[in-house]
């Protein structure tokens, strides 16, 4: 299985958070932070090689606290050490 260190989660949120304006006018469905956390998701599918089996699937339109949801499912067990994910994900989407 792969694992994610804080600090490569730190760098990728920073990347995604430099290219906000970008990511958001690129992707007009849903609310930015939405996208913000759908995209964040993405790279940690790719990032920790996840294969379907291991991806979330959806049902219905997923909303911001899905997106948020799947991310911390994705990153249960993958951590290396275990860090707050959460603190991180709130400087991401601004709350």
């Amino acid at each position: 299985m792969s694992e994610i260190t804080e600090a490569e989660f730190v760098r990728i949120c920073d990347e995604i958070r430099t290219d906000r304006d970008k990511i958001i006018a690129n992707n007009p469905v849903g609310t930015p932070e939405e996208t913000l956390l759908w995209m964040l998701l993405g790279v940690l599918v790719s990032y920790l090689s996840l294969d379907d089996a291991q991806t979330p699937c959806f049902t219905g339109k997923p909303d911001a606290e899905t997106y948020r949801n799947a991310i911390l499912f994705v990153l249960s067990g993958r951590m290396l050490p275990d860090f707050d994910a959460v603190s991180h994900l709130r400087l991401l989407t601004g709350d």
